[in-house]
Order: C-alpha cells, then structure tokens, then sequence
C-alpha cells in the first residue's frame, strides 16, 4: 500500500477486522482497532479522525506530543503510548495519554500512578509480556507477571485492563496462533487472580497476524501500515 487514502486504508482495515471477527465468531462488537500513527504527520491522523477513528498509538514521545498540541482541537481523541518507557519519561506520558501499553516494570508502574493528574482519572494499563522469550523484545517473562500485576493492582491512580504483546513473527497461521493463545491464558489466569480488576482487553495484532489475534480472543489490534502506508524512519 502507497498511495490510496487513509479513507479507503481504514475502510478496508475496519472491513478486514470484522471478517475476521465473523470468521472467529466474535460479535462485531468485540474488538476494534488502534490507528499506530507513529512517524506519520498530524495531517493523517486527522483524516483518519474523520473517518470515525479515534484511538491513535504512539511510540515517540516528543513527536506524539507534538502531534497532540497540533491536534488539540480534537477534545475526544484517545491517545496510547505503545512504545519503551524509560523513567525520565513517565511524567509526561501521565500527563498526556489515557493508554500505556508498555508496562513490564513495577518502578515505571509506581512513577505513572505517582505522577498521573487526578483531575484525569485513572492510568489505562496494560502489562507488556515476553510471550516469544526474545531477548530483543521489551516485556516481561510470563513467570513474573502474577506478581507484578499484584502489586500494580495496588496503585490508585492505575486501572489494570489487560495484556500486551509482540510475538515473534511467523508466517501460518497456526504458528501465530500459539504464543497470542499463551497471552490470552495468561490474562485468564489474571482475571481469576484479580477479580476486580476490569480485565478487559488483550492488546495484540498487528497488519501480518490480524487474523489469528481475533481467533485468539484480541480486543484491540494495533494497525499503522495497513491504514496509514509503509512507516517512514523516524528522525
């Protein structure tokens, strides 16, 4: 994809995904899309805001909050930061998104509770798990996650919604389907842990392994070249 118009892209990414939901026998309802507009200007994702898309992911702190200010305008927009997190970083990320996807450390967790407005409500979280056992990948092992989703059940100004993932790729279909199965057990095993936390979300999927995230149980499929062109090098 080059060219076409972020209408046309989201139009066939939202008609992809409710294929796919179809074909798993998932209401329509069960899972929607995450706009990953990083490296992309402010200009697209407005087009895309347009079109009725109102959740945009971000991994470049500096770039996604100048996009913010330019976009400012659009009051209900929803923001998620999907990327590393270091500590110098947190406040700002606090300050601006209603997502963190990226979660794998009780430090970091501590740091965005802290430092989080109360005038914004909760910290929407999600836990970033090694599910592939990469050590390339961010995220935490699967054997650490019960302890470190306790503790971060604790903290007051962060809501706990689920579970986060990048696999490694692979090419079938079956072979996609194991570790996102993995991560769904894991939250299952979660939400008998923590009853009272709104488990609500498993955030896995990208453009290659769509269809397999949705077999799996996905909430929320993060989709940047599918809907916005293949991703320029960040500067």
């Amino acid at each position: 994809m080059s060219d076409a118009p972020v209408s046309d892209s989201l139009k066939r990414a939202q008609q992809r995904l409710i294929e796919a939901l179809e074909n798993a026998g998932r209401s329509s309802q069960d899972a929607h899309l995450l706009a990953v507009s990083k490296t992309k200007p402010a200009t697209l994702i407005r087009e895309a805001y347009a079109c009725g898309q109102r959740e945009f992911g971000e991994n470049y702190l500096q770039e996604a909050l100048d996009k913010q200010a330019e976009l400012a305008d659009l009051q209900d927009i929803v923001w998620h930061f999907i990327g590393p997190l270091q500590s110098n970083k947190t406040r700002a990320v606090a300050e601006h998104f209603s997502w963190v996807h990226s979660v794998d450390r009780i430090k970091i967790a501590r740091r965005l509770s802290e430092q989080r407005p109360d005038a914004l409500g909760p910290l929407n979280i999600c836990l970033q798990v090694n599910v592939s056992a990469e050590s390339s990948k961010a995220g935490i092992p699967p054997g650490e996650l019960d302890a470190l989703a306790d503790e971060i059940a604790t903290l007051p100004n962060l809501h706990l919604r689920g579970l986060m993932a990048i696999p490694a790729p692979a090419t079938d279909l079956a072979s996609q389907r194991q570790p996102l199965g993995h991560l769904r057990n894991l939250q299952e095993g979660l939400r008998q842990r923590l009853p009272d936390a709104p488990l609500d979300t498993l955030s896995m999927g990208m453009s290659d392994d769509l269809e397999a995230a949705i077999l799996e149980g996905a909430t929320l499929v993060r989709l940047g070249t599918a809907i916005f062109g293949a991703r320029e090098s960040h500067r």
